[in-house]
């Protein structure tokens, strides 16, 4: 069920639109663009993929500014062949913030939402962007025949190197400040917890590193936490588990978790959500786009394949990091390494860092990982044998996973975010990383914003599983806009 509604777009895509939208001559201007549906549990995301830029005649700039018939017209049947939705965006120079909505304004959407419908199947999605490049967004899905509703968004991200979170603080009210935040607050100011806290943060994999991540974001004042995780307590999980206790040994990660974070929390209105699923079920899938920054807890190639899949075709930047220890033949320590790194548009991939190998993602779904048999005839020093860890590790990698996900909210300094991470415990030194791209071929950097329609199938059961559907170009719509006809029609 569809609760809210929120817009997400590359940095890339917000430059130019700074560009074309905030005239030198301070007057309004507009253009169209193309989106595609990210349908979480309960929340849709429009993820703003083209831009439609005028051509010469296509708009008329009087101060205020309108559209020609052919200009949205051209608008509508690229987005038809492209199979998205429609978005109308234009500017409002002179204001600030978050931006109410004009009787020219709501005209010209409302007046349009039927036609954009019509020709794409899919809701009239508006933008406004303000003079200090503040973003505001609604969708207008249809409620009746030929009646369309305004339903404004909560939020609209801007992902890149960086993120920039525009909130609308009349559905996402900034959270009052507790004496139990203090600390944290004077660290990096009330504005910027206000934007930290309102962030819908997902954990995947509530195992040691996940389990601390999360009493992490409960004690700086987070308000809406989701772990994603189908697994139990087991007595060997003890040495690691934050959270629990030999009582607590038979019951769900999620469960336990959940019904400690509260405990923690020091925001006045927490919220936890447990989802006892894989990331690659259905229903962890959904959950995890319901977030606007995920952390990758997982310690298999499937669940980084889903994760790395929606930091790009979903614009949800990922957190991912990952332990690696290896011992003597007698059992001595050899080495110890930990990782962390963010992943998001304009970076590179958790494929291209090596952190999974796509060849074993198919090899998981068939169910060969849980194989006894398979898993003893690997070579005794593949990865997939390295189980190892303890708490001390666990601990150093959850903290690096946080920093990188601080300096990428709260922007210190204007600075780009952080860039990849490595600690090798064996000498106790930090190897410096370059900044990376994705390689050339990277699948992942085409599927940017593109969201249900990227044409890839990555879900699946914990058992064996059917193989990767790979992308066709098929012509039937995504599931996402069936959606919204199949909701249409009951008003029909």
């Amino acid at each position: 069920m569809i609760k809210s509604y929120s817009v997400a777009m590359t940095k890339e895509c917000d430059n130019t639109l700074r560009g074309h939208l905030l005239r030198k001559d301070r007057q309004e201007d507009l253009c169209f663009a193309i989106w595609h549906p990210s349908a979480g549990a309960s929340r849709m995301s429009a993820l703003i993929n083209k831009l439609i830029l005028p051509g010469s005649g296509d708009r008329s700039v009087h101060g205020n500014v309108s559209f020609n018939p052919q200009y949205i017209e051209r608008a509508m049947s690229e987005a038809n062949a492209a199979g998205g939705g429609l978005a109308l965006l234009h500017s409002h120079p002179d204001g600030r913030g978050w931006q109410d909505m004009s009787r020219d304004d709501i005209n010209a959407e409302r007046g349009n939402a039927g036609r954009a419908f019509g020709a794409t199947e899919l809701p009239l999605v508006g933008l406004t962007m303000a003079g200090d490049g503040s973003w505001s967004a609604r969708f207008w899905p249809r409620v009746a025949p030929r009646q369309y509703q305004r339903e404004d968004c909560g939020t609209v991200r801007v992902v890149g190197d960086v993120m920039a979170m525009h909130f609308y603080e009349k559905l996402l009210p900034r959270p009052l400040v507790s004496k139990t935040q203090i600390r944290t607050v004077a660290s990096w100011g009330v504005k910027r917890q206000a934007e930290l806290a309102r962030l819908r943060i997902g954990v995947v994999g509530g195992g040691s590193v996940g389990g601390m991540i999360a009493e992490a974001l409960a004690r700086t004042g987070i308000e809406n936490v989701k772990v994603i995780d189908f697994d139990c307590i087991e007595e060997h999980n003890l040495d690691r588990l934050v959270y629990a206790t030999r009582r607590d040994i038979g019951e769900l990660k999620v469960d336990v978790l959940s019904r400690r974070l509260p405990e923690s929390s020091t925001a006045n209105n927490f919220k936890c959500d447990p989802i006892p699923a894989a990331v690659y079920e259905e229903v962890g899938f959904r959950a995890a786009l319901d977030c606007d920054v995920l952390f990758s807890c997982v310690d298999r190639p499937w669940g980084r394949h889903v994760l790395n899949l929606i930091a790009y075709a979903h614009l949800i930047p990922v957190f991912d990091g990952g332990i690696a220890v290896k011992t003597k033949p007698r059992g001595d320590l050899l080495r110890a390494d930990w990782k962390a790194h963010t992943c998001a548009p304009g970076r590179a991939c958790m494929a291209c860092l090596g952190q999974y190998s796509t060849g074993l993602v198919q090899t998981e779904r068939e169910g060969l990982l849980d194989d006894p048999k398979y898993i003893e005839g690997l070579p005794s020093d593949h990865a997939l044998k390295a189980r190892e860890n303890v708490f001390a590790f666990s601990m150093c990698c959850a903290s690096f996973q946080m920093m990188q996900m601080l300096n990428y909210v709260l922007v210190p300094l204007d600075l780009p975010g952080p860039l990849p991470q490595m600690y090798h415990f064996v000498g106790g030194f930090m190897e410096s990383t370059a900044k990376r791209a994705c390689d050339e071929d990277c699948p992942f950097t085409a599927l940017v914003g593109t969201g249900d329609n990227c044409g890839y199938n990555v879900l699946g059961k914990r058992t064996i599983s059917p193989e990767m559907t790979p992308p066709t170009p098929e012509p039937q719509r995504p599931i996402a806009n069936r959606l919204w006809r199949s909701i249409c029609r009951i008003f029909n």
